[in-house]
């Protein structure tokens, strides 16, 4: 199942696939998860009350990507204003979770600082 294949099946792309902005989508879909798994695995780490600003920004950074991947999965109709604003916020909260977790050493924070990159390349690419 690909969320590329079903926005591509819209009647109103038409054959027109915007592939930079599904990419997006895609990984925003991932982006909410591991931001998420992050925040709840630096719950789990020892020095889990130094890592209050880590914890807030992957939570942003979640519910910034999750908003942004329903957002930008609409096809019908046209608000690119609205898409641009998502993306910027996105951003934004993935710049503040990747700078909180390029602080630490776990490999749940790696993977989650190399997840924020990876959108923040892809928000880029797609700027409408």
């Amino acid at each position: 199942m690909s969320i590329v294949e079903m926005i591509a099946e819209h009647p109103h792309v038409d054959g027109h696939l915007n592939d930079p902005l599904a990419e997006v989508v895609k990984h925003a879909m991932y982006a909410a998860q591991i931001t998420a798994s992050c925040a709840d695995a630096c719950l789990g780490e020892e020095s889990a009350a130094d890592r209050k600003d880590c914890i807030r920004s992957c939570l942003d950074a979640s519910n910034a990507s999750e908003a942004l991947a329903y957002i930008a999965a609409r096809r019908t109709g046209s608000n690119e204003p609205v898409i641009k604003a998502a993306m910027t916020f996105a951003k934004a909260a993935l710049k503040s979770c990747h700078a909180e977790c390029s602080n630490h050493e776990d490999a749940h924070c790696k993977r989650c600082a190399k997840m924020c990159e990876e959108l923040i390349a892809d928000i880029e690419k797609a700027e409408l």
